[in-house]
C-alpha cells in the first residue's frame, strides 16, 4: 500500500509541509481545515483542470464543512499575464477574501504561479495552498514560494517570493495528464539528478520509462525531487546563492520558450530538457565536464520521448545571437553579466558568470 510522504520545507516561521501520495484531493478537507480561520476557501484553477478535478475537490471540502468558490481561467502559459492576474485579484476581492483566509491553487505551474502571486499582493499578503495537478508543478513550481507572471520581454520577470501554507501533491491526478505533459514534467525530475545527485540520475535512467505505470516508483521520483528542492530552498530562500542551481537548463530553456512565443511548439519542461543538454554540451566544450556527458544526457531524454536538441523544436528558430540576447533578459543576469548553471559532471552543477561566448555561440549553432 502506498502511503503519504511528508517533506518539510524548513523556513522558520514560514515553514510548511509538502505531502505526496495518492488520494490527497479526496482528503483535502482534512488537510486544509486546520489552516482555516473560517470554513471557506477561494479556489483558482483553469478550465481544463476544473473539468477533471474541481468537483472532487469541492466535494471533499463540503464533506469537511468547508464552503468553496472557484474561478476557472483559460488553460495555458498565456494566462500568466497582467490581464488574468488583474481578473483574479478583482475576483478574490469580490469574494471578500480576507487576510486570514486561504486561497487554493488547483492546477499546474501556470495556476500555481499566478494564484500565488495574486495571494502575495492581495491585501499585502494572503495565505495560499498549492494543489499541483501536473508532474512539473509537483516536483518544482509548487515548492519554494516563487510566484509570478510573464512579461513580453521574458518569462517570470514580474513576481514575488510568497511561500504556500501547505502543498498537497496527489500523484493519482497525474494519470489524467496527456502523455506530452507528463513527459515535459519529467524534464524537471531529471534536472534534479543532473544538478546534484548522480545516483538519482542513474536510478532514473533505469526506472524513468516505467514511472507512468508504476505508482510507487512515481511517488519515489516526486518525493526525492521535492526533498532535493526543499533542502536547497531552506538554505537559500530568495536565490542569492545555491538556489540558482535549480535553474539548470532554464537560462537556455526560457530563451527558447520566448523565441517560440510561449506556445505549444515548446512546453516548459521540453525547454528544460533541451537546456540541460545544452548546458552539459557547453560545459564539455569549455573543458569543465567529461566529454561523454552531453551524449548521455541527450540519450536519456530521447529515451523518455523528450527533445534534447535545438533541431527537435518544430519550425524555424532564431539564430545564436538572437537567442543570446534573449538569455540576457534572464533574471540570473547580475550587473550585466550572464550567470549560468554549468556542470563539472553529472550531479555536479555550479553557478558561474565566466561563460565562453565562442563556445556558447557554437552550442547554439552560431
Amino acid at each position: 500500500m502506498t502511503t503519504i510522504q511528508t517533506v518539510p520545507v524548513a523556513l522558520g516561521e514560514r515553514s510548511y509541509d509538502v505531502r505526496i501520495g495518492p488520494g490527497l484531493i479526496a482528503d483535502a478537507g482534512a488537510h486544509l481545515a486546520p489552516l482555516l480561520k473560517r470554513p471557506r476557501v477561494a479556489i483558482v484553477t483553469d478550465e481544463t483542470v476544473a473539468a477533471l478535478h474541481l468537483p472532487a475537490l469541492t466535494a471533499a471540502l463540503a464533506a469537511a464543512g468547508i464552503e468553496a468558490a472557484a474561478l476557472a481561467l483559460p488553460a495555458g502559459e498565456a494566462t500568466k499575464s497582467w490581464a488574468e492576474l488583474g481578473r483574479t485579484v478583482e475576483w478574490l476581492i469580490a469574494q471578500k477574501v480576507e487576510r486570514g483566509d486561504l486561497i487554493v491553487a488547483l492546477g499546474g505551474g501556470v495556476i500555481g504561479d499566478l494564484a500565488g502571486f495574486a495571494a502575495a499582493i492581495l491585501r499585502r499578503g494572503v495565505r495560499f495552498a498549492q494543489l499541483p495537478t501536473t508532474l512539473l508543478a509537483q516536483v518544482d513550481s509548487s515548492v519554494g514560494g516563487k510566484t509570478g507572471i510573464n512579461s513580453p520581454q521574458g518569462k517570470n520577470l514580474i513576481g514575488a517570493f510568497h511561500q504556500p501554507s501547505v502543498v498537497l501533491a496527489d500523484i493519482d491526478v497525474l494519470a489524467s495528464l496527456p502523455e506530452r505533459d507528463f513527459r515535459a514534467g519529467y524534464g524537471e525530475v531529471a534536472k534534479y539528478g543532473l544538478l546534484g545527485d548522480a545516483a538519482f540520475f542513474a536510478w532514473l535512467e533505469e526506472n524513468g520509462p516505467r514511472l507512468r505505470d508504476d505508482r510507487a516508483a512515481l511517488q519515489h521520483a516526486v518525493a526525492h525531487s521535492v526533498a532535493m528542492k526543499a533542502d536547497i530552498v531552506a538554505r537559500d530562500e530568495t536565490e542569492q546563492g545555491d538556489r540558482a542551481l535549480l535553474n539548470l537548463g532554464h537560462t537556455f530553456g526560457h530563451a527558447l520558450e520566448s523565441a517560440t512565443g510561449y506556445s505549444a511548439r515548446l512546453l516548459h519542461g521540453e525547454g528544460v530538457a533541451i537546456g540541460c543538454t545544452l548546458a552539459f554540451d557547453l560545459s564539455a566544450r569549455m573543458g569543465l565536464s567529461p566529454q561523454e556527458d552531453p551524449s548521455r544526457v541527450a540519450a536519456h531524454f530521447a529515451a523518455m520521448g523528450l527533445p534534447s536538441r535545438l533541431a527537435d523544436i518544430p519550425g524555424d528558430l532564431l539564430g545564436a545571437d538572437a537567442l543570446i540576447a534573449l538569455m540576457g533578459q534572464d533574471k540570473k543576469v547580475v550587473e550585466g553579466r550572464l550567470r549560468m548553471i554549468l556542470a563539472r559532471g553529472i550531479g555536479q552543477a555550479f553557478v558561474t558568470d565566466r561563460v565562453d561566448m565562442v563556445a556558447l555561440r557554437a552550442v547554439l549553432g552560431g
